[in-house]
């Protein structure tokens, strides 16, 4: 049995079609199971032990326009394929999908190009995403999948240099998000960083990309700035040592997720725990407005309030993220 995964989306995507691997490995213990993805993609996806190929699909670089596409395809069609599931609903991944020549292709009746798909499954918007991803798999038994990230050893010895000075008590800050309607505002995040640096049980820890470092954030004795230093991986074990982490609907929600001891305080503002992205981890709390009549005003959120008010974020104060993050550090916690 040889089985392909077609998933190029963003990478909190990526991170939340991890239980779908291992139901496909619990599945069909022997099948090849091959990844295709993004490269940003296979860095998160190293190490798994169910898959046994990852092939990174460069858009922007060698696999770039019409002629990179053929090219990939040739290389996936030689492959054999017996099984090809795709829960990328763009049309490029459905045509992808059925250049593959595989004899049975599953992707969501959703998508685009949705014709080449022979077996469809239903897109229930009603479920978590997790839950989507797990339908392609029909076999239940009802057993809960969690989402799973494998740093190494070469991550976990990098982390250990960048946190060997963090105290009993690491709480991560990730202010960042593609989209500025998703971010709660950078004074809420300073003020809360200004409460909790007089605490001498924590170390706060910032992360983000590259494009997080130009946010104006104060930095405190004994804080630790990991903005743009970090690999995927690396970022995944820094997370895995907190004890909490606060951030807005973004990928390290869904990283976090992978990791039960750690508190995950989610904060939402455009979008809604109904669109099937809050955290998948039990261990974990959204902070959002209720009632507020344009939530959501999409699925990504999106440059600019379209209302001009931007309550969704601007009435999630930050005493409140600070009195759970107080109630918790309270907590007898092993």
């Amino acid at each position: 049995m040889r089985i392909l995964i077609i998933h190029t989306a963003f990478i909190g995507d990526i991170v939340l079609s991890t239980p779908l691997i291992k139901k496909l490995r619990d599945t069909y213990p022997k099948a090849e199971i091959t990844y295709l993805t993004t490269p940003v993609g296979a860095s998160i996806l190293r190490n798994n032990p169910h898959l046994t190929h990852i092939i990174e699909y460069d858009k922007r670089g060698e696999h770039k326009g019409v002629k990179g596409f053929w090219l990939i395809a040739k290389k996936l069609k030689m492959e054999a394929y017996n099984l090809v599931i795709t829960p990328h609903r763009y049309l490029r991944s459905s045509f992808l999908t059925f250049l593959t020549g595989a004899p049975i292709r599953r992707g969501y009746d959703t998508a685009a190009g949705k014709f080449v798909y022979n077996e469809k499954i239903h897109y229930d918007k009603s479920k978590h995403e997790v839950e989507k991803l797990l339908s392609f798999i029909p076999k239940d038994e009802g057993k809960r999948y969690e989402i799973e990230l494998f740093p190494s050893g070469i991550e976990r010895e990098r982390v250990d240099e960048l946190l060997s000075n963090s105290k009993k008590n690491i709480i991560v800050l990730a202010p960042g998000s593609k989209w500025f309607t998703k971010k709660w505002p950078l004074e809420y995040f300073n003020e809360l960083i200004r409460e909790l640096k007089r605490r001498e049980d924590v170390t706060l820890v910032i992360v983000g990309g590259k494009e997080e470092q130009l946010l104006n954030i104060p930095m405190y004795e004994g804080m630790i700035d990991l903005r743009g230093k970090t690999t995927l991986l690396e970022l995944a074990e820094v997370i895995r040592r907190a004890r909490i982490i606060v951030t807005n609907d973004s990928s390290p929600i869904h990283i976090a997720s992978a990791f039960p001891e750690v508190r995950i305080l989610a904060i939402f503002g455009p979008t809604v725990e109904e669109l099937g992205f809050f955290p998948w981890s039990k261990n974990s709390k959204v902070f959002q407005v209720e009632g507020l009549e344009c939530r959501p005003c999409s699925l990504h959120g999106g440059d600019s309030c379209p209302k001009k008010h931007f309550k969704c974020m601007l009435d999630i104060k930050p005493q409140l993220i600070l009195e759970e993050i107080e109630k918790d550090l309270e907590s007898e916690r092993v």
